[in-house]
Order: C-alpha cells, then structure tokens, then sequence
C-alpha cells in the first residue's frame, strides 16, 4: 500500500526550520540564514520513493504582525495547521515553552500527530534538555518529543522514519518526479533574496522584495532579468553600492548558486526600483504571491 501526506513544520522565526527542511528534502529549497523572518512564504519540498510520499512545508516563523507582510506570513504559518497529516513543531535549547502562547494552543487542539522538535542540541548540556523535554510535555501533552541538531545532522533519519510510519495511506498528491509546487522563477527571486540577507545589514533585507520579469531557457542557458524593490530611494543607493560594486556582488553570488540550481549557464541583470511602502499594500502583496489561500 502506498502512503502519502502533508508533514508541516511550523515554529519560532530562526529555530531552523529551513536548515531542517533542506535536509528533509535533500535539496536547496528554502533559503536558510542566521538572520530572523528569512521564509516569508510556505513553500513544499516533496520527497518521493516507491512506497511513499511526503509533502514538506516550511513557514514562516511564527510572530505577532506589524505591517501587511507579516499578517500574510502568519497566514501562512497558520495554514499549515490546517492541511497537516503530521506537524513538526520545532523549537530549541534557548527557546522557552510558553513562547508564543496562542499559536501552541491551536497546536494542541490538533487531531494529528505532532513532534516537537528540539534543535541545536549541540549547543546544549544533558541536564538542561531534559529539563526543556520535561517542560515540553507538560505544554504539549500528547507530541512525540525528538531533541535533534540539524546542523550536524543529527536526529534526522529518525525524523524519516518516525514521519513514514505516521504518514497515512494514500496515492501520491504530486507526480513522482516533482521537487515542489513552486515555479522556477519563485526560486531565482529567493536565491537573489538569500544574497540580500546575506550582504546588507540591518533593516535593509526586510525591506527588500525580488520579481523576476524575465525568464528565458533553452537547453544550455537561462537569461534572467529581474527587480529588487526597496521601499526608500536612500535604501536604493545602499543595494547598489560604489560604483554599483554591492549589487554585483548579489549578482555574482546568486549566478554561482542559480547555475548549481538548474544545472545550466545562467545570465543574470539585476535592477533596483523604488515602491513605496510595498509591505502594507495589499495590492502590491498579491502581485508579490503573498495571498495565502
């Protein structure tokens, strides 16, 4: 018999759910940094063998709104609760239990098997992740409880099979061949996005958005133009740098990610454009797919 299912994680922004997700999945497919509200979107990674099938989803970390952005991101995190055949909740050694105390307890009037996750083990002594474990419990009573460090890789074959024994039976809900239900241009505006949030400081990746407006492939190349949107003319001149030298800084390092990611030569223009307050637009938030369903 065949199963198949939806096995979502959901959490805290910067707990590692993204580094998790890549490694659930084995590919490059949620961008994962240190800094806080990196995944704006839910995004699937789907793993397929002959016997089964599991639908990823990584969210947003979950945060009380500010802006429009935000609200859309919460959408999404709290979407995920709803289609879920299994629930990853992920946490860490520095993060207290009742943290987010709202969004836990919709977690915990869920009919579907949920493991909490503790990350970054690693950085933990034994005595304090039992006292976490215990604490966890007594939150979450019924979740299955794995203390794991995705950056070392530890836990997460484990993760596997513990999700295929939950996964119920079911025929596959994507082709076989398919990695996720995004479009190739939703992963060329990430991968750029990724640079930004490793090149620029402090609020100038939050207040970046990326459109690819071209995307043309043939069999041994893909030429890409595409748009960074800032909110203020002075954010403009920071993206761009002297002489345009921290703009292509992003290009070049997004080009050397794009070519690993398509497997082909890639050729790549960026533009930088000014949109005014695009975070608390509805408008220009659908144009930008931040429309959860």
């Amino acid at each position: 018999m065949h199963k198949a299912g939806f096995v979502n994680i959901v959490g805290n922004p910067n707990v590692g759910k993204s580094t998790l997700m890549n490694l659930l999945v084995g590919e490059h497919i949620s961008i994962a940094t240190f800094k806080a509200q990196t995944t704006r979107h839910r995004i699937m990674g789907i793993v397929n063998t002959e016997e089964s099938q599991i639908v990823f989803s990584d969210t947003p970390g979950v945060l009380k709104p500010n802006y429009k952005l935000q609200e859309s991101m919460l959408a999404f995190s709290e979407s995920a609760l709803v289609d879920a055949d299994v629930l990853l909740y992920m946490t860490d050694v520095v993060e207290k239990a009742d943290k987010n105390a709202d969004f836990i307890a919709k977690v915990n009037r869920l009919d579907v098997p949920v493991i909490v996750l503790i990350n970054k083990i690693d950085l933990s002594d034994e005595q304090t992740l039992n006292a976490l474990v215990e604490s966890w419990h007594q939150v979450l009573p019924k979740a299955e409880i794995m203390p794991i460090s995705a950056k070392v890789k530890f836990g997460v074959e484990h993760i596997l099979k513990r999700i295929n024994e939950l996964l119920p039976d079911s025929p596959p809900y994507f082709d076989k061949d398919q990695l996720t239900d995004k479009p190739a241009r939703f992963f060329v505006s990430e991968i750029i996005r990724e640079k930004i949030l490793l090149n620029y400081d402090k609020e100038i990746p939050y207040s970046v958005e990326v459109a690819v407006e071209q995307f043309k492939e043939n069999k041994s190349r893909i030429l890409i133009n595409s748009v960074v949107y800032v909110e203020r003319e002075s954010q403009k001149g920071i993206i761009i740098g002297h002489e345009g030298s921290a703009l292509k800084k992003v290009a070049i390092e997004a080009r050397k990610d794009l070519e690993k990611f398509f497997g082909k030569k890639i050729f790549i223009e960026i533009f930088v454009k000014v949109d005014k307050d695009w975070r608390s637009s509805d408008h220009e938030l659908r144009n930008f797919g931040y429309n959860p369903e």
